[in-house]
């Protein structure tokens, strides 16, 4: 005869070992469901960004000394205008908001996206680097292509030519011509300066004998100088497009640049945009290469 004193113990602890994990599973659940609802809670509104600009009746917009005809700064008024600034108030009209220009550099956008001094920028080139801190459109606006402003006369067409101890090269500081020179070009005498109107001053100067620049502005800077323009070989085509602050909740403002951008390249008003822009300024477009298309 077993007695209760002689049942095996994994008879007696069966039911308090089912209870108990039950209790465990029932606890690890609850937790699950608690840590999901604080995420959601917790988790950026895409929409954040686009309604702060809102809220603040600002869009916070570079411009730029010197970079005519995407940055005019009327001489009398201060006021500015140029195609990048046509943009600026077309999306600040669809938001209604006021532009605000907050003066700077190519060089230095980055650093504003950083401070927060600055909501949009428009022409940029993707560049890991400053992705760090900058989120690019993933459609081009327009797209551009890698010239240089040389003297009448300069007989280099490619940039294996270019690539030479003998060749003066002018780029702007933290932008991305200086990138291509030195990649393309690492061997040539690379002329750093701060700005456009420097680098045409050592052109003017002939410390340099050509000056890198996107094919846009190559244009505008050869008329200044009367010198011409040239699109080595290989043609190197740029996107240009719009960047935005790295932030959460950009989300939603991202989607709906990139939604404008898509309708300004599907309805060809980038580049009417362009074209009236530079006939404005009596620059032919002809120059360009038949091959190139923006």
């Amino acid at each position: 005869m077993i007695t209760a004193f002689q049942r095996p113990l994994s008879a007696a602890y069966t039911q308090p070992n089912r209870t108990l994990r039950h209790a465990v599973l029932m606890l690890l659940s609850a937790f699950i469901v608690a840590l999901s609802t604080f995420q959601s809670a917790f988790a950026a509104d895409p929409n954040l960004v686009i309604d702060r600009i809102r809220k603040s009746g600002e869009l916070r917009v570079p411009v730029m000394i010197g970079e005519e005809p995407g940055y005019i700064r009327d001489r009398n008024t201060g006021a500015w205008s140029g195609f990048y600034v046509d943009w600026a108030n077309d999306i600040a009209n669809l938001l209604g908001v006021k532009v605000v220009p907050v003066e700077t550099t190519w060089g230095n956008l980055a650093a504003d996206f950083q401070a927060n001094k600055i909501d949009i920028a428009f022409g940029l080139n993707p560049n890991p680097k400053r992705g760090l801190v900058v989120d690019y459109l993933s459609v081009p606006l327009f797209t551009d292509a890698w010239a240089i402003v040389t003297k009448p006369g300069f007989a280099k067409k490619t940039w294996a030519e270019l690539n030479d101890p003998s060749v003066r090269i002018v780029v702007q500081k933290g932008g991305t011509m200086q990138v291509v020179a030195e990649a393309l070009t690492p061997k040539a005498n690379i002329i750093v300066v701060e700005d456009r109107p420097l680098g045409l001053m050592e052109l003017q100067a002939n410390r340099a004998d050509a000056m890198i620049l996107a094919v846009f502005d190559a244009i505008d800077v050869s008329k200044a100088i009367n010198g011409q323009i040239v699109l080595p070989s290989p043609m190197l085509l740029n996107p240009a497009t719009i960047g935005v602050r790295r932030e959460e909740g950009n989300e939603g403002y991202e989607n709906w640049l990139t939604n404008w951008v898509n309708q300004q390249r599907a309805l060809g008003l980038a580049q009417g945009k362009l074209r009236k822009a530079f006939e404005a300024r009596g620059i032919d477009l002809s120059v360009l290469p038949a091959e190139f298309n923006f």
